[in-house]
């Protein structure tokens, strides 16, 4: 990005058969400022979009990955109940035949 100062601007001839109402230097300096001043502000709102939007995919991510991680845990809860239940069981049966 590359910036004409408003002196270049003013020398140039481009804005010859253009009339002003004041200084055509002041106001081109005026013009110079106001179009830097936008250009800044326009980066800044870049960088705000482009962090925001990491932020968000850095949330998703960790959402996805916490519900893997419950769904893993889910998984081996269940397992083991599971497994508790299937030998209370065998027990009992153990216990039934030898009465």
């Amino acid at each position: 990005m590359s910036f004409k100062g408003p002196e270049v601007l003013g020398e140039s001839g481009v804005f010859d058969e253009y009339e002003f109402e004041g200084e055509k230097e002041e106001i081109l300096a005026d013009l110079y400022q106001f179009n830097l001043a936008c250009s800044v502000y326009g980066c800044l709102l870049e960088n705000l979009t482009s962090e925001q939007a990491s932020r968000m995919t850095a949330m998703d991510s960790a959402s996805n990955n916490a519900k893997d991680m419950i769904s893993k845990l889910q998984l081996a809860y269940n397992r083991l109940r599971q497994a508790k239940i299937t030998t209370e069981l065998t027990e009992i049966v153990a216990g039934a035949e030898s009465v």
